[in-house]
């Protein structure tokens, strides 16, 4: 999901994808978040929240300032419903058949998205990267994710490295 300004990126992201994608999230603030602003990467702003995304490297060649990162701290809690999605706006569903902490789900997003990217025609992709890559995140209730299957959406079945169980299907890619 590059655009033209990250070309820079274009064979770190293809060795990526070429394999078993990997995703890792962290939390930072205050120094720590300084430090992270100081490795080469792209933000993301969606309202109060912000994230850096880094070009992807193996886990071992992490840089330092991002190394010492902590995983804890990403649980969040949101007192507002979330907004009604946009027509046209592809969403991201998280399983409800499975419990995620606040970091998996949003690497279990992430990997969605990429697999959406993945799934879209040229045209599809254009049109999404034209309108700046608009998606909403959801929880999906048992109807939504079973309509969401039948309709063939790219799903992400994880590789059981950390919190759930290798194959477990946990988000998939609703296109708008």
């Amino acid at each position: 999901m590059l655009t033209t300004d990250r070309a820079d990126w274009i064979d770190s992201v293809a060795r990526w994808d070429g394999q078993r994608i990997r995703k890792v999230v962290r939390r930072a603030r205050g120094a720590e978040w300084r430090r992270a602003l100081s490795v080469d990467g792209f933000d993301v702003l969606a309202g109060s929240a912000e994230v850096r995304v880094y070009p992807p490297v193996p886990v071992d060649d992490w840089p330092p300032e991002l190394s010492r990162l902590q995983v804890g701290g990403t649980e969040l809690s949101d007192p507002h419903p979330p907004s009604p999605v946009p027509v046209g706006v592809p969403q991201v569903l998280l399983s409800p058949h499975v419990e995620m902490t606040a970091g998996k789900a949003m690497a279990q997003a992430a990997h969605a998205a990429q697999l959406g990217w993945r799934s879209l025609r040229r045209p599809a992709r254009g049109s999404w990267q034209r309108a700046g890559f608009p998606i909403a995140v959801r929880d999906a209730d048992e109807r939504q994710w079973a309509a969401a299957l039948r309709a063939g959406a790219p799903v992400v079945h994880d590789g059981g490295f950390t919190e759930v169980e290798p194959g477990t299907a946990t988000a998939l890619f609703a296109p708008g």
